[in-house]
């Protein structure tokens, strides 16, 4: 029972873990780097950007700015920041598949390169749990409880979802493999068909020079 219990408390951990990404990167003037991120639909996502200051206490140098744009697997635009220090966005996913964060830095002479802080949140992990508290005004303890049903609903819709995708790659599985079948056959029936061509051609060459 205990070790079930650490178990699923592993589970949880794991999935709020996935559903929170903060890095810190380098970019060089005239490049781009993307983040990727896997969100289902009707999922809440945010996430922040800022460029780090390589002066502390000083004013941003000239260049060290930004063109953000989020994108879905479809093309879909999200959000659109140009020539930026920092940033934030949004918004509530309306297809499933990898959205896309791209960062470009302007080209500049000479090359400088940019530290970026990006943080992406989705599902659970991007909710506001301190203005939900405000708003609810609910004490720790129901919070806490809050949290906890959420992320166990959370959990039960990322299972299905990693039914569907599991359903929806056996699925590509099985078609591969039917037209691979089908492939093969094919080639073998040329194969074959190429083969009796020259048989029937050597045989009218020989009977032509009566060799036999």
């Amino acid at each position: 029972m205990i070790q079930s219990q650490h178990l699923y408390f592993l589970l949880i951990l794991g999935l709020l873990s996935c559903t929170s990404e903060s890095i810190r990167f380098d970019l060089q003037s005239g490049y781009t780097k993307c983040i990727s991120e896997d969100i289902k639909s009707n999922s809440m996502t945010v996430g922040k950007y800022s460029v780090v200051n390589p002066n502390e206490g000083h004013p941003m140098p000239d260049g060290h700015k930004l063109t953000v744009r989020v994108t879905s697997s479809y093309g879909n635009s999200y959000h659109y920041s140009e020539i930026v220090e920092s940033g934030q966005f949004g918004f509530v996913a309306a297809e499933a598949g990898d959205y896309m964060a791209c960062f470009w830095a302007a080209d500049h002479k000479p090359q400088i390169t940019l530290t970026v802080d990006f943080d992406w949140k989705t599902g659970v992990a991007a909710k506001d749990w301190s203005n939900v508290a405000k708003k609810g005004q609910v004490d720790a303890m129901e919070l806490e409880l809050k949290k906890l049903y959420d992320t166990a609903i959370y959990i039960q819709e990322e299972i299905y979802h990693l039914r569907e995708r599991e359903e929806e790659m056996q699925e590509l599985n099985k078609t591969t493999n039917s037209r691979m079948a089908w492939l093969s056959f094919l080639s073998l029936f040329v194969c074959l068909s190429v083969a009796g061509l020259q048989l029937w051609h050597l045989k009218t060459f020989f009977e032509k020079k009566k060799l036999i």
